[in-house]
């Protein structure tokens, strides 16, 4: 049995902490860690630092020049949530006067992975399991959160 490790918490500090983590989810998604891994550095490049605000300004040129970059995993529909989930992003933490009062604002874990969910794109119940988690928010134990997800 190979042991479970945890993966290293974060204290952001900014919305670019929040969007590169989630960032990371989308490009994982139906792929290997350790390629995201080996991209990750080029990517943070690429993707202007993860700063919501520049990648929230992207458009459809931005994006074909991304579709260029080998420094990037280059999936248009993961790239084109990016640019979505920096704008949701922004929106939510003008909305709630900060990011993590939209994150601390559901009433329990699983209204807020319902609500991550809903809110932005490529975010399935494991990644936002997994954001949450990073950027340091409260989520039940690793186990039951699976054994109540297969309900």
């Amino acid at each position: 049995m190979t042991p479970t490790v945890s993966p290293e918490q974060i204290a952001p500090t900014s919305l670019a902490d929040y969007l590169g983590i989630m960032s990371k989810v989308v490009f994982q998604s139906g792929m290997s860690w350790k390629v995201i891994e080996n991209k990750w550095p080029g990517t943070t490049e690429a993707l202007r630092e993860f700063d919501p605000h520049a990648i929230a300004e992207m458009d459809e040129e931005d994006i074909e020049e991304l579709m260029q970059d080998t420094r990037v995993i280059r999936n248009r529909k993961k790239l084109n949530a990016i640019v979505h989930n920096a704008r949701t992003m922004i929106s939510l933490d003008e909305e709630h006067d900060g990011f993590q009062a939209y994150l601390r604002s559901h009433d329990d874990f699983w209204s807020t992975i319902k609500s991550i969910r809903s809110e932005f794109k490529f975010m399935g119940d494991v990644g936002t399991f997994y954001f949450l988690h990073v950027v340091g928010e409260e989520v039940i134990p690793h186990e039951q959160f699976e054994a109540e997800r297969k309900k």
